[in-house]
């Protein structure tokens, strides 16, 4: 499909093209807000609930976590990173496909000053907006149920939309190389949902056998996890925290790299 000619800008920042780009997206979340918040909270919701509070009662009673940590407390952070991971796997996946070949809203950007970086750029904000917003509604859960033990767990907000984007960006990349949705299945079938169980979700990742551990730990959820938990237990260590953000910063920074590549061969020629 010849589009033009024009590649992007290597290394752009957002810009007012990329921004209109976004201003599309909120048009149309302008339209269906609610379900889109709703969708997005209630199933973490009813995990906190039946895990923290149901499961917690026989985990507290048998003894509980290391250090004494109610098992509400050791979930609520990592389900509020988790809630925001699945949003945007989610919308970096399948609306993703539909702007390239279903509705071919890409191909109808491209034919105006917008470019591939642009699209890029305007989605994965659009992306850190909408999980914004639900990592909020979803720590005002957090804090009504006293799962936070300290307030450094508003910083929990900006790890899970960085640990979003982290798994958005790469998603996206993939996307752009897909014809159909069968490869999206697969990410999510054999990806998204086992990181969701064996990031140290729901138990410490030590529990797994010692073969799955290093899987775990090279992992943008994992680190994510880790950085939340300790934010909201009041358990921060400045060089664990540091390796946590790097580590989630290394992958989001990579996903745009192959985002923009992978756009541009698939849309400009």
């Amino acid at each position: 499909m010849v589009l033009g000619v024009r590649l992007g800008r290597p290394g752009a920042v957002a810009s007012r093209r990329s921004l209109r780009f976004l201003e599309h997206n909120l048009l149309v979340f302008r339209r269906g807000w609610f379900n889109y918040l709703l969708a997005g909270i209630s199933q973490p919701f009813l995990y906190l609930i039946a895990m923290g509070i149901g499961l917690g009662l026989y985990v507290n009673r048998n003894g509980g976590l290391p250090g004494g940590v109610p098992y509400l407390d050791y979930i609520a952070p990592a389900l509020l990173v988790t809630q925001a991971m699945m949003a945007a796997a989610f919308e970096s996946a399948w609306p993703i496909m539909a702007k390239i070949r279903w509705d071919k809203t890409y191909e109808a950007a491209l034919n105006t000053p917008l470019e591939t970086m642009d699209l890029l750029l305007g989605d994965l904000m659009w992306i850190a907006f909408r999980t914004t917003l639900l990592s909020v509604l979803f720590l005002a859960v957090i804090v009504a149920l006293g799962a936070a033990a300290s307030p450094l767990v508003v910083l929990a907000v900006p790890v899970a939309v960085l640990t979003a984007l982290a798994f958005a960006a790469p998603i996206m990349a993939f996307t752009a190389t897909q014809d159909g949705d069968g490869g999206l299945n697969a990410v999510f079938r054999f990806g998204i949902t086992p990181l969701f169980l064996f990031s140290g979700t729901f138990f410490p990742i030590e529990k797994l056998p010692p073969f799955l551990q290093p899987v775990a730990w090279v992992t943008p959820l994992y680190h994510g996890v880790a950085a939340a938990r300790a934010l909201a237990l009041g358990q921060v260590e400045p060089v664990g925290m540091t390796v946590h953000l790097a580590a989630i910063a290394f992958v989001f920074l990579v996903g745009i790299v192959a985002g923009r590549i992978a756009l541009t061969r698939r849309l400009v020629v």
